[in-house]
């Protein structure tokens, strides 16, 4: 079941809750995609991304991709287009003097840049709570455009936080002077970043990633520690334990049915790293939930 709702100023609404599509060479706005429960496979320029719940990805204006889901269990998803008109204007109010929006305040330059890193970032905190507000609005039947787009402004205006946070800030942790020689780097780490959290159940090795992201392993170390305050194997555990936590609130499946599908080999090693991470065993965190 597809749903869609155009506000008068021609920003877009989708939601789907499907078991199976498979969408080729799609081309739209700006938009943000979200994942409620299952995933979406999202194949972009040559590189597949999975989006689980904790996630969403951006896409930008003009760019072609696939996307796909294939699952037993019906995936719900929801995404976000903006126009340019919109975009242009949120950048505007948000980088320009005061005096400049109080002397000029219609006149808007068309030719801002709104090109971002297409890559997965992480949804919590202001940008999940104002995405549910999004979509139980959506999902009301309320025809309500003024209070939608003061939730799709809250939300553009949480991307350029979690943007500032996750690419800019952490790009320039990066001990590298040449900026571009930085960003093509920050790039690559931020494609291994995409990978793990594409393939965070299979058992991928470092080798796997570093050829992922055309960088040799010494190199992929030391520069994803320096970015991401991390190893890539303490990432990656991360990952699992975040989905682990996910599907304990979620879903009916037993802990060790969670450990086989997340990707742990041992389920006294997950129930170890699981409490060391979260101050609690997983049993007890679903009876807390439950509670």
């Amino acid at each position: 079941m597809k749903k869609i709702q155009i506000l008068n100023n021609q920003n877009k609404i989708y939601s789907e809750s499907v078991n199976r599509i498979n969408c080729l060479n799609e081309c739209d706005d700006f938009s943000i995609n979200i994942i409620f429960e299952g995933s979406e496979l999202y194949s972009i320029r040559n590189k597949d991304l999975n989006i689980f719940p904790g996630n969403f990805l951006v896409i930008n204006e003009g760019t072609i991709y696939n996307r796909k889901i294939d699952s037993e269990l019906q995936v719900n998803t929801l995404s976000i287009l903006y126009t340019n008109q919109f975009l242009n204007s949120f950048q505007h109010s948000v980088t320009s003097a005061e005096s400049i929006l109080l002397d000029e305040p219609f006149n808007i330059p068309n030719n801002l840049s709104h090109r971002f890193l297409e890559t997965i970032y992480p949804l919590k905190g202001d940008m999940m709570f104002n995405l549910v507000h999004i979509r139980n609005l959506f999902h009301s039947g309320a025809n309500n455009d003024l209070l939608m787009n003061e939730y799709l402004y809250h939300c553009l205006f949480n991307f350029y936080r979690i943007y500032y946070k996750e690419i800019l800030v952490k790009s320039e942790q990066l001990n590298v002077v040449n900026i571009k020689t930085r960003n093509e780097l920050f790039k690559r780490l931020n494609n291994a970043k995409d990978y793990m959290i594409s393939n965070y159940n299979k058992d991928i090795q470092l080798e796997d990633i570093c050829k992922y992201a055309c960088l040799s392993e010494t190199h992929f170390y030391r520069s994803f520690k320096q970015t991401f305050h991390c190893s890539p194997h303490q990432y990656l555990i991360q990952l699992r334990l975040s989905q682990a936590k996910y599907m304990l609130k979620n879903t009916n499946y037993e802990v060790r049915e969670i450990v086989n599908l997340v990707g742990f080999d041992c389920v006294s090693s997950f129930i170890r790293l699981f409490k060391d991470r979260f101050g609690v065993t997983p049993g007890n965190y679903r009876l807390t939930i439950a509670a």
